[in-house]
């Protein structure tokens, strides 16, 4: 959009206004110029039947041998050449010309000797009347295309700021606000026929809130399976402790732990979903949080302090997402696996075959993996979803040379380390 252009005048209404001007001005062209014609014709010609039969009264004068006319004369001055040579020729006509300094209707005709007998009158007074209609066919052109224009742009800004509207909201639906609504009143008011805006915002209404139900559904059903599964997995956690030592207690004690995990992860996954998440804001020396993570997460991750920064955030949730991303750089990349500190920005990459283009694309997914790997994919799930409640931006992509590259920026001022 143009500076200075209200936020209504998008190329829509400027494409309406310049083909309702270009219309109009064709309109008027048109009338205009038939009005202009058929009001000249007539002028001309009863001026033109005047002058006739002026002629034929100073022909029969003439021919009498009576004194001219006052305004008939022979071959007089100012009678235009191409007259004088059609009378000369035998025959009559008529023309207009400027003689004197005034418009002047010339009738001329022949007489004995190839002579050329003239009338002249005055054409001031025809041409002020034609001069006086082309002046009001301009302006009340111009008075009705700027009223038209008028009346069409505020048509058609009503349509666009309604376009507009419709097009805010959904973007909003698009980031996540499914609460968002157009609420066109013509949507709403069954006695008005809907025009084609309200048709879309209606529609656009109707899916977010289908879309609402569908996903309140959803969030509903994880939330409850994930709390029914806490309870049976309580006791059968307590009755795997009480096996006696073995490797089928193992195996059975590792599977309870990685189903509680799964439980956990869910019910995590169902609280972010309400987006009712309460922060517990604290100062963080971001080299040293980076540092516990890797010593807590029990892997050979390499941390680089490139700039030291001082943040304000919520240290449990920061560090679930770091945790997040360095379990699975080490689970899914390959080694080595560095976490790098530049600042509010923090990096985690790994050497092994990248993230799958569809994860980079549109972000990860839960209870998607691809090209073989293990995991129902609510770590990452879980990493953007706490990196979006802490205000910070976590983009995943791919670097040149191979590898996978998480990068979490944090919305705070970068300040020297300590």
């Amino acid at each position: 959009m143009k500076p200075g252009l209200p936020r209504w005048a998008g190329p829509l209404a400027v494409k309406a206004a310049v083909f309702i001007m270009v219309m109009c001005c064709a309109l008027a062209a048109l009338l205009g110029v038939l009005v202009h014609v058929s009001v000249t014709d007539r002028t001309v010609n009863q001026a033109r039947e005047q002058a006739l039969s002026r002629l034929d009264d100073a022909t029969q004068t003439y021919e009498a041998g009576d004194t001219p006319l006052p305004d008939a004369g022979v071959d007089p001055e100012g009678l235009p050449a191409p007259l004088r040579s059609l009378a000369a020729a035998g025959q009559r006509g008529t023309m207009v010309s400027t003689h004197r300094g005034h418009p002047t209707m010339w009738a001329a005709g022949p007489v004995a000797g190839h002579r050329a007998l003239a009338v002249e009158l005055d054409y001031s007074q025809q041409a002020r009347t034609i001069t006086g209609l082309d002046n009001s066919i301009l302006w009340s052109s111009v008075l009705a295309i700027g009223v038209t224009v008028l009346v069409g742009v505020f048509a058609v800004t009503r349509v666009t700021r309604r376009l507009h509207a419709t097009a805010r909201v959904a973007r909003r639906i698009s980031t996540g606000d499914l609460d968002a609504r157009v609420d066109d009143p013509l949507s709403k008011d069954s006695s008005r026929p809907q025009d084609e805006v309200a048709a879309v915002a209606a529609a656009l209404d109707t899916m977010a809130s289908t879309l609402q139900s569908k996903l309140l559904s959803e969030q509903r059903f994880t939330a409850d399976v994930a709390h029914e599964l806490r309870t049976p997995l309580t006791g059968l956690h307590a009755a795997a402790e009480l096996l006696p030592p073995g490797r089928p207690t193992e195996l059975v004690r590792d599977r309870v732990a990685a189903l509680r995990t799964l439980t956990e992860d869910l019910l995590e996954i169902s609280r972010l979903d309400t987006g009712r998440e309460k922060l517990e804001v604290g100062t963080e020396e971001l080299g040293a949080l980076a540092r516990r993570v890797v010593r807590a997460s029990g892997t050979d991750t390499q941390v680089r302090i490139v700039r030291g920064a001082r943040v304000d955030t919520d240290r449990r949730r920061l560090e679930r997402v770091l945790g997040n991303l360095v379990a699975n750089a080490h689970k899914h990349g390959g080694l080595p696996v560095v976490l790098t500190v530049d600042g509010p920005v923090v990096t985690v990459r790994d050497h092994g075959s990248g993230y799958p283009k569809y994860l980079v694309a549109h972000g990860p997914q839960r209870f998607r993996t691809e090209g073989g790997a293990t995991g129902h994919g609510l770590g990452l799930t879980i990493a953007l979803g706490q990196a979006e409640v802490l205000g910070a931006r976590l983009a995943f992509g791919n670097a040149v040379d191979g590898g996978a590259v998480a990068t979490l920026i944090l919305p705070v001022d970068e300040s020297p380390g300590l």
